[in-house]
């Protein structure tokens, strides 16, 4: 099904701002967004400028991107995170978009201790406010999970959608390379899960989620004058296990940390979250199963739906280089499987 929205013209974008403000607009700039929406620089009649994120709005697709930013960083603001993240002002869910102040900032690139140390203020206080009958209302986040057995069926699923492409070179990985390192990890999984007596299929206690920005890490914050960060990019938000938003964060591809950092961030994590006695053994035991998680997410690329959404966003290129570009990863993040304890054990 093809996308919906009613902004696709620079001039669409106006009337919405226009609209969403209750005033006049100056101008209106097409930016770069990311790989599911349209991003705009709007500025007003007074001057102020504010980013207009235009989400695509797929029938085959039930997740409520705008929703889930939106009311995400109004409960943020209302719990008194302010500078951190952005400020949402208004939303049109007619037209699929909303306005957020404009974050004038560069991307993080190459982070420093001291953006290792923001990063982890902003998870506790995340843990933090989960905690308060507030956060009750809102949602799981995007792809959430809370058991052993949801992750794997995550996994199961993104493969069956990759094993029906056809293209050899995408078939030979899975069936060859992936599928038995997959079946060998779960194996573990499910021996280390019977032996410690804890069942595979139980979701994680309610007291022990976490809100999670789900796709978190330094991609996703930009840097401002005073070096400040803002993360950004909010569109998956909601409840998850804290065992999936700090494997996430050590395994992000779309993040160049080094086996310091990632240690850094582990053993902080560690000490946030440390009211869970069994966190630590579950991060151990199923950051192999998350890697592989990422193999999957790496070859979204092959997935048709994917180009329609990289077309939306204003993302070009040629397909087939960028599926061997992200083959090669996929490959590469499957290597580290066999590192994976290892990494989440050393610089302890």
């Amino acid at each position: 099904m093809a996308p919906h929205t009613d902004i696709d013209t620079p001039e669409a974008a106006r009337a919405a701002a226009a609209a969403l403000l209750g005033d006049e607009v100056q101008a209106v700039d097409r930016r770069a967004g990311g790989g599911n929406n349209r991003l705009y620089r709007v500025e007003a009649a007074d001057g102020r400028h504010y980013a207009l994120k235009s989400y695509m709005h797929r029938g085959d697709d039930e997740r409520d991107r705008l929703g889930a930013e939106f009311g995400g960083l109004v409960f943020l603001r209302a719990q008194g995170i302010r500078g951190r993240v952005p400020n949402a002002v208004a939303r049109d869910p007619v037209r699929h978009c909303a306005l957020f102040d404009w974050i004038d900032g560069e991307p993080v690139g190459r982070p420093a201790p001291q953006d290792l140390f923001e990063a982890l203020i902003f998870v506790l206080d995340l843990y933090r406010l989960a905690q308060r009958p507030e956060a009750a209302i809102l949602p799981l986040a995007s792809e959430a999970c809370l058991s052993a057995a949801e992750l794997t069926r995550q996994i199961d699923r993104r493969m069956d959608r990759l094993l029906v492409i056809d293209d050899q070179r995408l078939r030979r990985f899975l069936i060859d390379d992936f599928a038995p390192a997959y079946e060998r990890c779960c194996d573990e999984a499910a021996v280390a899960y019977e032996a410690r007596d804890f069942d595979f299929q139980q979701s994680i206690a309610h007291r022990h989620a976490t809100l999670s920005p789900s796709d978190f890490g330094f991609h996703n914050a930009l840097r401002r004058a005073d070096g400040r960060l803002v993360f950004i990019d909010f569109e998956y938000f909601g409840w998850d296990d804290p065992v999936k938003l700090v494997a996430d964060f050590m395994l992000h591809p779309g993040m160049t940390l080094d086996g310091e950092f990632r240690g850094r961030f582990r053993r902080g994590a560690v000490a946030v979250f440390g009211g869970d006695p069994d966190f630590e053994w579950r991060l151990r035991l199923l950051y192999p199963l998350y890697a592989m998680r990422w193999c999957m997410i790496l070859l979204n690329e092959f997935l048709p739906e994917r180009w329609a959404r990289r077309d939306y966003a204003g993302g070009h290129g040629q397909r087939e280089h960028a599926q061997t570009a992200q083959l090669a990863k996929a490959v590469a993040m499957l290597r580290r499987v066999n590192d994976s304890y290892e990494e989440v054990i050393d610089h302890a």
